[in-house]
Formats: C-alpha cells, structure tokens, sequence
C-alpha cells in the first residue's frame, strides 16, 4: 500500500510572483520552475507515464509533485524554501504542494529536510554541494550515431563518419556507436545484419586516435530476444505472477531484467567485460528507469536498491577508468554512480514534441528541462544536454546549439558530418573545441 502524504510545512506566498520547482523523478521527466497558475507538464498517456514519468505515480489537478526535490520562491521577498529527501539514494518520496489562497501547504509520502537559500537554483546547488561527492571527470567530447541514423545505423555510416572527422579536422575524443548494431534489446553481443565486427569498428577507431564508444540499454528486455525466450525466469515479475512491464517502445511491450538473479547479474557482467574487452571504454546505458520499477524479483530488494547493485555491477565490469554515462535514468537514485547524466528528454530535429508532452523528444522540452537541472552539473556528475545537430535540415539549430553551448555539459555531435553545411562545420568544431577537456 502507498504511503499516506503528510503535511509537512504552510508557507505564505504571494500568488502572483511565487515559483515552484518540480524535479522529476527521470531524466526524461519535465523538471522545472512553473507560476502558481500555470499547469505542470503531465504525461500524454499511460504509455509514456511508465515509460517517461515515475509509475503508478498520479498526481492531483491542481498539484505540484516533486519526486525527491521540490522548491518554492515564495515570491514575496522571503527566502526559497526546498524540501529534499533525507536519504536520497535510498528513499525518494513524492513532496506535493497545493495553493490555497495566499497559503502553500507541503506534503510527502516519505521523511524530508527542509533547506532555505536564496533562490530557487542557488538552494538546489546548495543541496547538491552539501552531499559532498568528488569533482566529476571532464567529459570527452563524442560523436553519437543516433541522431542521423537511428536503428538503422550500418557498420560503413560509421566508418565514414570516422574518416570525415580527419577531414573536417574535428576534435572528437569518442566515437559512440548508439542504438542498432545488436539484434535485439537483451541480445548485446549478437549483431543486427548491419554490422560486420563490433571488436573491428573499435580497433578502426582507435588506430585514428580516438575512443570507442558503445550504447546499451541494459535493463530491458525484448519479449522476441534470445535472452528471453531462453531465460525467462531472469525477468522480473508482477504481482500476478506474469512478466513486469516497462512499457511499449520499439513496437513492442518490454520487461526487465532481473539483475538480483544470479544468471543474470553473471550475464550483465559478462556483456560489460566483453565490450571492454574489445576496447570500448566509453559507454551510454539508456532506459535506466527499467531497473528501478517495481516487481517481484529473485532477491527481496526494493526496486532502488536492486537498480544502484545492477549499476554497480556495470561499472565493476568496465573498470573504473571508464566513462559512464546515464541516461533515462532516476535521478536521485543515480547519485554517486555515473561520470555524466542525460538532464533532459531526447532533442529532435524538431523544436515541439508531439501533444506537447514536454517528456517526449523535441528541442523545447530539452531546453526547458536541461536548463532547470542545471545546478546538477559539477556537483552530481556532469550534464548532458544532448547532442548537438547542426545539419540544415534541423529547425532553429541556431537556437539549439547556444543551449548546448551555454550549458556548458557533456559536448556530442550527432551529424552525418558530410552533411554540414559551412555553419555546421565551423560550429561543431567551435563547440567541441571549447568543451572542457
């Protein structure tokens, strides 16, 4: 049964000028600071609710919901006020807020410390420097396939693009080959007919100086993989007894792995090492949220414990001196764990996501979520806004390359590089020039 909500705090505000932030629960999920008036961004449909937002998690008309972190500038010339979870990687409660009046009446369904600053990004920063984690490392810049191929990215789109590089003279560290190389999500080291050697494109790039890189979204499941059909009780299960669901993408309804389960903890690391091994040291995890949903596993761990134990068991298996980078990941639960973290929904080659649902890709919703995680960066890992796409085709690139400029994050280009037109070229390698090294 969900926990009750209790008061926590009543706060005066003026209705017309107060700010509350909502952080949410994923990387995907809307964070950001909204008037008293304006109503939050919500899921579309229960689809991406699963998929984008915090499952079976539905909050009021008329609500603010912060899932671990929610912010108020009470707008009246008081000091912002911040409730935050008080054992962030363990426990992340939904803290609510509803107006009445001249009165904000807080609530969470789990224990919070209240913090106060100045504003609204100054208290979150606050919050975050006082957790004391090390310096992140400076990111590599990279170079990501996703954004011109998709899943149906080839072996040769990336060597040509690995060659463009020397020709345009750009200062890629990692080649980062996304998703559409294996045969099916579960299926890591089996390739999809596109692709030749996995350990041979990594050995091309390298002996071009740069890094290799590799996506993996390690927690879900295809219901058609291999790995599902030969083993379905490394799978999490329902209450029911059937398998969890992760929600539909790739036209299909997805499950999880199980990674408490001994076989399957075993094959996460043998798939981890196996990369490695054939000389990738930067990897993208993606579809995080997976590993942290709700269901019956093999061990008897709550969902957050079994999601940082699948994590760790991903970077004991690359090496400490690789990079690792999150994405689609639950935020609070992700502290400590990865080198850089996706701080928005997917940009597009688009500014508007569709029924504007500010979870789903498009510029706008990058922006406005990537810029209200920005006290993350430095404190918690480094932030990635997402690509850079400076090909004509993209609308208003203009306006999309100051944001991933200004952020200041991890710097990636997701162009066919023999695409670009002069502005392209000359603003790639103008961003990926200035990126911290």
């Amino acid at each position: 049964m969900h926990p009750p909500f209790t008061q926590v705090a009543s706060v005066l505000v003026d209705p017309r000028t107060a700010r509350v932030h909502e952080e949410g629960w994923q990387s995907w999920s809307p964070s950001g600071a909204y008037a008293l008036d304006q109503a939050p961004y919500r899921p579309a449909d229960g689809n991406w609710a699963t998929v984008c937002y915090r499952p079976g998690v539905t909050v009021p008309d008329g609500t603010f919901q912060g899932e671990g972190l929610l912010a108020l500038d009470p707008g009246d010339g008081s000091p912002a006020r911040l409730w935050a979870a008080a054992d962030p990687t363990r426990e992340v409660p939904s803290i609510r807020l509803t107006v009445h009046g001249d009165l904000a009446e807080i609530e969470a369904d789990g224990p919070v410390k209240e913090w106060t600053g100045a504003d609204i990004g100054s208290v979150l920063a606050d919050w975050a420097a006082a957790l004391g984690l090390p310096a992140p490392r400076p990111a590599p810049t990279v170079w990501c396939s996703w954004y011109e191929y998709f899943t149906d990215v080839t072996e040769d789109d990336i060597h040509e693009n690995l060659r463009a590089m020397d020709t345009l003279d750009l200062p890629v560290d990692v080649v980062q080959i996304d998703d559409g190389y294996q045969s099916a999500l579960g299926d890591w080291l089996t390739l999809s007919g596109r692709f030749r050697s996995r350990a041979g494109i990594a050995d091309a790039i390298r002996a071009r100086g740069r890094r290799a890189g590799i996506w993996t979204a390690p927690f879900l499941v295809d219901p058609d993989s291999e790995l599902a059909a030969d083993h379905p009780d490394w799978l999490v299960r329902d209450a029911a007894g059937g398998f969890a669901h992760a929600g539909r993408n790739w036209g299909h309804d997805l499950r999880v792995l199980d990674t408490t389960h001994p076989g399957a903890a075993a094959f996460v690391t043998d798939v981890f090492r196996t990369l490695r091994a054939e000389g990738y040291d930067y990897f993208k995890v993606d579809f995080l949220y997976a590993g942290a949903l709700d269901g019956v596993r093999h061990a008897p761990v709550d969902a957050l414990t079994a999601y940082r134990s699948g994590i760790e068991l991903i970077r004991e298996a690359i090496g400490a001196d690789a990079y690792l980078l999150g994405c689609g990941a639950p935020i609070l639960p992700s502290i400590g764990l990865f080198d850089a973290m996706r701080v928005s929904p997917d940009t597009a080659p688009h500014r508007r996501p569709e029924a504007d649902d500010y979870s789903q890709p498009g510029q706008d919703p990058a922006e406005f979520t990537g810029a209200a995680r920005q006290w993350q960066h430095g404190r918690l890992w480094v932030n990635d806004p997402d690509c850079l796409m400076a090909r004509p085709a993209v609308e208003t690139r203009e306006r999309w390359a100051e944001h991933v400029e200004t952020t200041g994050g991890l710097t990636a280009s997701s162009d066919r590089l023999l695409s670009l037109d002069q502005w392209g070229v000359e603003t790639t390698r103008r961003l990926l020039s200035g990126a911290a090294r």
